[in-house]
Formats: structure tokens, C-alpha cells, sequence
């Protein structure tokens, strides 16, 4: 995603403009402002879908919403315990993830590339 794109998305103390929702279906994930804009790099697994072969695979993804309390989220599926983090799907259509959940910060990260602002 370029930074001018990048940019529209966010405010001027870089929280979420606009409420965010699953690419997937009309699931809202989080209310605007809900977030801040960070840039750090995680390797994410490709999103699945059935027939897809990308099992085991997974993307570099750079920028993220960070949502410091769990509570915060309208709407969010949680994965198993996987080295200490949670993968987050959409809570109603299971399509992810779409982000993670750190269990030792318990912050979570939604990739901006895997989630609709509107």
C-alpha cells in the first residue's frame, strides 16, 4: 500500500478515520478511531479460503491498526495459542486472519491489507 493511501486512512494523531470491517462480509471489527497506525513488519499466514494451496505459507505485512485493549474490538474471532499469540479472523464469516494478538503485551494487530474502511 503506498503512504498517500496509507495516509488517507488515518487521522492527525493517526487513529483510524474510518470504521473497519472484513473484506468478506459486512462484519464490523472496529469503530473509527479505534486504533493507531503503527509500521512494524510480521509475517502474517495468507488468508484461507478452501482449494487454496497457501497452507503454511504466510506474507510480510508492514502496516497495522494497533488496538491496545481486547475490549476495544465491535467484533473478532480468536485463533488457538500458537508461540505465544493469537491469529484474528472475522468473528462471523472465520475468514483470517486478518491480524494477531500478542500474549505478552496483550496488544492486537489488524493488517490494514486485510481488513475494508468505510
Amino acid at each position: 500500500m503506498s503512504t498517500n493511501i496509507i495516509d488517507t486512512k488515518k487521522d492527525a494523531e493517526g487513529k483510524n478515520k474510518s470504521k473497519i470491517y472484513c473484506t468478506f462480509c459486512p462484519s464490523k471489527m472496529l469503530n473509527a478511531g479505534a486504533a493507531r497506525l503503527i509500521n512494524m513488519e510480521f509475517a502474517l499466514p495468507y488468508i484461507h479460503s478452501k482449494g487454496e494451496d497457501k497452507a503454511n505459507q504466510s506474507e510480510v505485512i508492514l502496516n497495522y491498526w494497533l488496538v491496545e485493549n481486547m475490549y476495544t474490538f465491535e467484533n473478532i474471532g480468536v485463533s488457538h495459542t500458537v508461540d505465544n499469540i493469537k491469529y484474528l479472523a472475522c468473528a462471523d464469516c472465520d475468514r483470517g486472519p486478518v491480524g494477531w494478538h500478542d500474549l505478552s503485551t496483550q496488544k492486537s494487530y489488524i493488517a490494514l491489507c486485510r481488513v475494508k474502511h468505510e
